[in-house]
């Protein structure tokens, strides 16, 4: 559970913008009504080139209420990778540093979280950075996600977060030494993603999620979020939807933080708990079977031989295999015994998924879907 340090972290405040002048004045003016232990905050406002000059303008403007403003004009266009890069270096001069792009909006307890979670994993170098996005979206599979309620405020994720996210001077040098030693790899692996391994070139995000794989480490996640994502058209959307959007912390807390150790709620990058079985999970269907698996716990019908079944009823769906409930939704496989498939009801895995689902609420969604395109 949380303790106490003698030495507060006093992280800066980076904000990465680029060509969205109204985006980046609503995360400034969140930043402005956010509470904080003093008035000396150090808020970097670091602006890309652009075509347009309504950005920089907006950021010369504004007043930060809480401490001192420094403003950073790239005089040539970096693209967002190296201009994250730039800023994540930032941590070697201020020490620790939450790094927030311009289309986020922050909780007003924002900071105070951050502090509270880098003083209480800075010597655990098991965790790479702490994030102030709590997911509610597995964004491989687009399929809802819950993190299982252990009794604390935060859970472990093998995922880095790009929606508000935050790093003292160490973690961020070890992610900088591994991509000047690996940044040239291929991202590709089975041990990735194949989402994340399709990220374009402009993503730095990748390379720290592989970062983490190949060396284990985790995110601190919290159970609700301070930072929400409007996913507006930018560098790495090409159109603006709500689909990301989370509920924000909106009142005080006393943070409640348990160490990777304590912890049951501990996810791989697949979004899979690793601390449910000692056998390999994949309920959301995603993770490719390797001959190093002999037993695998899945939602998928495949052809081999069925060793246990479970149903899909409690939430998180990883409880139904920690509860063992009767059914035949879930199944554990012996993957070196070849069998008939069991039967696979898709519609029945959709239903838990969306429990309010009309069939005319999914036409009109259908429709919208193919008007944007």
């Amino acid at each position: 559970m949380w303790r106490n340090t003698l030495k507060k972290s006093n992280p800066a405040i980076i904000v990465i913008a680029y060509n969205r002048k109204t985006a980046l004045m609503r995360l400034l003016d969140s930043i402005n009504r956010a509470e904080y232990p003093s008035d000396d905050i150090q808020l970097v406002i670091s602006v890309d080139k652009s075509d347009s000059d309504g950005t920089i303008k907006a950021a010369r403007s504004f007043n930060f209420n809480h401490g001192q403003v420094r403003i950073i004009e790239h005089e040539k266009n970096m693209g967002l990778k190296k201009h994250v890069l730039s800023c994540g270096d930032l941590t070697a001069e201020y020490g620790s540093a939450i790094l927030l792009e311009d289309d986020l909006i922050v909780s007003p307890q924002f900071y105070n979280y951050t502090v509270s979670a880098l003083d209480f994993v800075v010597s655990d170098k098991r965790v790479a950075g702490v994030s102030l996005y709590n997911h509610r979206l597995n964004v491989h599979v687009r399929r809802p996600f819950e993190a299982m309620e252990d009794g604390y405020d935060n859970y472990y994720f093998q995922f880095a977060s790009s929606w508000g996210q935050a790093f003292s001077e160490n973690q961020w040098e070890g992610f900088k030494k591994y991509l000047a030693d690996y940044g040239d790899r291929e991202v590709a692996d089975v041990s990735v993603p194949k989402f994340v391994s399709s990220w374009s070139d402009k993503s730095w995000l990748k390379h720290y999620i592989r970062y983490m794989i190949d060396n284990d480490l985790y995110f601190i996640y919290p159970r609700v979020s301070l930072t929400t994502n409007f996913s507006e058209e930018g560098e790495h959307a090409v159109s603006a939807n709500d689909d990301l959007q989370v509920p924000l912390l909106y009142g005080k807390k006393d943070w409640r933080f348990s160490s990777l150790d304590e912890a049951t709620a501990v996810y791989d990058a697949f979004f899979e708990n690793v601390r449910v079985s000692k056998d390999r999970l994949d309920l959301y269907g995603y993770k490719q079977i390797t001959d190093d698996i002999d037993k695998l716990i899945s939602t998928k019908a495949l052809p081999y031989k069925v060793i246990e079944s479970y149903g899909l009823h409690l939430r998180p769906h990883e409880m139904n295999v920690v509860l063992k409930m009767p059914g035949n939704d879930i199944f554990l496989y012996d993957v070196k015994t070849s069998s008939e498939p069991p039967k696979y009801n898709e519609a029945r895995i959709r239903m838990y998924d969306y429990r309010a689902f009309k069939v005319s609420h999914g036409i009109r969604i259908a429709k919208a879907r193919l008007f944007k395109r």
